[in-house]
């Protein structure tokens, strides 16, 4: 399958965000008043959906904006020490040299996207959808096709939580996982992705339609 644009989820398929994350959960735990997390959860809660994580913390749906908006806020003082995954930097250019069209759709900011992507990456993708969303990420994928123009059939979103899964199948594009990243690639797989990355390598070489 040759795809005319390749979309990216940020926070574990892009950006090796999780020890940050990670760092700073239980901060945030006895801030608002949830359960924390103990080393040994982590491997099991990773193989669970964002409802089921949230369920299992106890965190109420109410809570979560202001988990959210103090995470993305902590997250832009901390930028400078958040890496891209090994490969990122050579995967984009790959991809956007032979011609595919790159979008970032996340529910991170805008600010901590360019943060961390740097100049040169931002320059090679042509959408982004950023923050939060009362629609979630499929009305974000929709408009990203409606901008560019391209039919979902021709379009992938590349991420690595079954919150991706989801949305992609809800905005009729396919799916690809990585095995690098938030969710255990296992559990992915459940959903039947279109593709499956195992390495950033992989990803720069997908099939991608040679624009004239």
């Amino acid at each position: 399958m040759k795809y005319d644009i390749v979309m990216f989820d940020f926070d574990g398929t892009l950006a090796d965000s999780f020890p940050f994350f990670t760092s700073v959960f239980n901060e945030f735990a006895r801030r608002y008043r949830f359960r924390t997390i103990e080393p040994h959860d982590v491997q099991r809660l990773r193989a669970c959906s964002t409802r089921e994580i949230l369920v299992y913390v106890g965190l109420p749906g109410w809570k979560l904006p202001l988990v959210a908006r103090r995470f993305r806020a902590m997250m832009r003082e901390a930028a400078g020490d958040i890496p891209l995954f090994h490969g990122v930097d050579a995967m984009l250019q790959d991809l956007a040299q032979r011609g595919a069209q790159l979008a970032v759709v996340t529910s991170n900011s805008f600010a901590n996207v360019k943060a961390v992507l740097g100049a040169e990456n931002m320059a090679r993708i042509a959408y982004f959808e950023c923050g939060a969303s009362l629609f979630g990420k499929t009305s974000r994928l929709a408009r990203v096709l409606r901008k560019s123009g391209i039919d979902g059939n021709r379009a992938l979103y590349i991420g690595d939580q079954a919150a991706d899964p989801e949305a992609a199948r809800a905005a009729g594009i396919d799916f690809g996982a990585v095995a690098w990243g938030y969710g255990e690639i296992e559990s992915l797989k459940q959903y039947r992705p279109a593709q499956v990355f195992m390495s950033m390598r992989e990803i720069g070489l997908l099939g991608v339609v040679q624009q004239a």
